[in-house]
């Protein structure tokens, strides 16, 4: 027991030169890091299960005895090992996920599989980064700042590409909004013109691809749909669902609703458009009348300390000059 308690003081005071007051706390972090990155890669590997293996060897071989290409890719498999760990177990959990990431834009099967790799990765990454600069600079100066020093990057890491991904969806939301008043008016002048509703959405989104790209693949999907088959009421709340924006919604409602009373489709959308062009004026008003209070700060930061040394600069220093020549 003696050797052991001597051991472990040798070792303490050798952590103690080298690295400093905190050097057993850096040893155990680092120790602990290493050990979870050891073991990341055994837990996260998963046995393929040989019958599973069995049918989709029967399902891929068909006539041709090839698999088909255009349905998967490397990454999509690469990451199928590990979905079980990758993707949230919780139904519910799983389809908010699955939610965000379409709004975002991110529409493949990896995506969820893909913004938890980059959390996990990230979130060690940040961790590891965190304790070499912590072993190279000799930490805070004290066992608190040490911690933190590890622990921000590795939630920074973490956090990053929720952040990001919500920063997508933002602007998919701004990018929809501005570009939807237009594409309600096109769609009038395309079903006054004699074309159906199905025609001017396709037409509408081959128009505004290049100006409104995020608005021009959800009219695509839809007319995807609708060419598939798929029920004309069902295809446009799903839109509804997947832009998450109250003007889309309420649009949509008004199509359902017109196509179940049977009344003029064209009315409906003329009406709807006028709507939407003053609430985009209303938009722009709103924003230039937030302007001048934005604006209050920085005028005070930058435009207020010159002024007040250029007025009151002189006096002072005249005071100052009397002061002194006075004592």
């Amino acid at each position: 027991m003696e050797f052991i308690s001597g051991l472990f003081g040798r070792a303490n005071d050798f952590l103690v030169e080298q690295l400093g007051e905190l050097g057993p706390l850096i040893a155990v972090g680092g120790l602990g890091l290493l050990l979870v990155v050891f073991a990341l890669p055994s837990l996260l590997k998963k046995q393929k299960d040989p019958f599973k293996s069995l049918r989709e060897s029967r399902t891929a071989e068909g006539a041709t005895g090839k698999k088909d290409g255009l349905r998967q890719s490397g990454k999509n498999e690469k990451l199928d090992r590990f979905a079980q760990y990758l993707e949230p177990q919780d139904e519910k959990e799983l389809s908010a996920t699955q939610l965000m990431m379409i709004r975002a834009g991110y529409r493949a099967k990896s995506s969820i599989q893909m913004f938890n790799f980059a959390k996990l990765a990230l979130g060690i990454g940040g961790l590891l980064l965190g304790t070499l600069y912590v072993l190279v600079t000799g930490g805070g100066g004290s066992a608190q700042n040490s911690a933190l020093m590890v622990l921000v990057p590795g939630l920074v890491g973490y956090y990053g590409p929720k952040y990001w991904v919500q920063r997508r969806v933002q602007a998919r939301e701004e990018q929809i909004n501005a570009g939807f008043p237009d594409a309600l008016d096109l769609m009038l002048v395309c079903v006054e013109a004699g074309q159906s509703l199905d025609q001017a959405i396709i037409k509408v989104a081959r128009e505004i691809k290049h100006s409104y790209p995020a608005l021009a693949e959800e009219f695509e999907i839809v007319s995807y749909e609708m060419k598939a088959g798929k029920d004309k009421t069902k295809v446009l709340r799903d839109m509804g669902d997947r832009v998450g924006i109250q003007d889309v919604n309420s649009f949509i409602t008004t199509l359902i609703q017109s196509s179940t009373f049977g009344t003029s489709i064209a009315e409906a959308l003329r009406v709807y458009a006028d709507e939407m062009r003053d609430k985009r004026v209303m938009r722009a008003e709103e924003k230039a009348n937030k302007l001048p209070t934005k604006l209050t700060l920085f005028t005070m930061m930058f435009c207020v300390p010159p002024l007040l040394i250029i007025l009151i600069g002189p006096s002072v220093y005249g005071i100052a000059v009397d002061l002194n020549g006075g004592g």
